[in-house]
């Protein structure tokens, strides 16, 4: 059941989905699923989608150019970040430098 939850947040990050998504896709209720989450990861499906759309932001800002106009904001949005300063927090809290120094790096 986990695993399953697990595959459908990683292939679905970029999209909007919600923890009875999540739970629906692993074939279970959304409190099983927040406490096997929380059991076998320490974390919420909720932080541990946060998480994931974290690492694939990050990834996407290493690879992006800013030369032909990738932004911050654009690539927060993409996985799910309507607010770029929240996105900014998180970011810097995960990593320890701001996203936009990431991009020019």
């Amino acid at each position: 059941m986990l695993r399953r939850a697990v595959a459908f947040v990683d292939g679905h990050a970029s999209l909007p989905i919600t923890v009875t998504d999540i739970a629906r896709a692993a074939g279970v209720g959304p409190r099983a699923l927040q406490l096997a989450f929380a059991r076998h990861l320490g974390l919420s499906p909720t932080a541990y989608l946060r998480r994931v759309r974290l690492e694939c932001a990050h990834r996407e800002l290493q690879a992006a150019d800013p030369t032909t106009g990738d932004t911050v904001a654009a690539i927060a949005r993409r996985w799910g970040f309507a607010r770029p300063d929240r996105f900014t927090v998180a970011y810097r809290a995960t990593y320890g430098v701001l996203p936009s120094h990431t991009l020019r790096t």
